[in-house]
Order: C-alpha cells, then sequence, then structure tokens
C-alpha cells in the first residue's frame, strides 16, 4: 500500500500543479477575484494533501495498520471533496456543492488524526 499512497499522492500534486497553472493562466481573465480565489484554495489543500499523502505511503511502509491506512484513504476522499467542490463551485458547478466542501475538510482532519494515531501506536 505504501508504493499505491506514493504512487497517487505524486499523481495528486502533478494535477495541483496542472491546475494551478491552469487557474493563473486560463483562468484570471475568465473568473472574477473571488472565485479564482476559491479555485487557488482548491489548488493548495489539494497540493498540501497531495504531499500528506506521500507522508503517508512512508509512515505505512514504517508503521503498517488500520490507522495509516485510513489516514490515505481519508486524504485522497478529502482532496476529491473538498478541493473538487471549491474547483467545481468556482467554475460555475450548481451550489448544492456547497455543503460538500466542509465533508472534505473533516476528511482531511480525520486523515492527520490516523497519521497521528499510526506514529503514536508505531
Amino acid at each position: 500500500m505504501d508504493r499505491v499512497f506514493f504512487s497517487v499522492g505524486a499523481v495528486s500534486a502533478l494535477l495541483a500543479v496542472a491546475l494551478g497553472a491552469f487557474a493563473a493562466h486560463g483562468l484570471k481573465a475568465r473568473l472574477g477575484a473571488e472565485l479564482l480565489a476559491t479555485f487557488e484554495v482548491g489548488v493548495r489543500y489539494h497540493m498540501f494533501h497531495a504531499l500528506g499523502l506521500m507522508a503517508v505511503a512512508w509512515a505505512f511502509g514504517r508503521w503498517p495498520g488500520a490507522p495509516a491506512l485510513a489516514a490515505g484513504f481519508l486524504f485522497i476522499a478529502g482532496t476529491v471533496l473538498f478541493s473538487g467542490s471549491l474547483y467545481a463551485l468556482a467554475l460555475g458547478g450548481p451550489r448544492w456543492l456547497g455543503p460538500v466542501t466542509p465533508l472534505g475538510g473533516a476528511a482531511f482532519l480525520a486523515g492527520w488524526a490516523c497519521l497521528a494515531w499510526a506514529a503514536l501506536r508505531g
């Protein structure tokens, strides 16, 4: 699982960089400042958690078990829910996505708690 999480983290980081470049060059003239800022928050948290997923890969290799495994899946879910909903909202997606964003944030928080637990019990 450590190689899977590291690979997914690396691809996720690649996507974060690509989406950040897309925002800076392709959306700057099309979105207002507030929507562009929303998109950029999504990119920032996307990148943080791509790197976090690589940390999970390292942790899983060192302290394998359910907490590290849960942390990896929670970071993936958080990225999809949090960053994905912000991307969609900034690009004109349906407003019902607004309440999805905090669910992604909760997944991020739970993922960090699981990663801490993996280290403490390891």
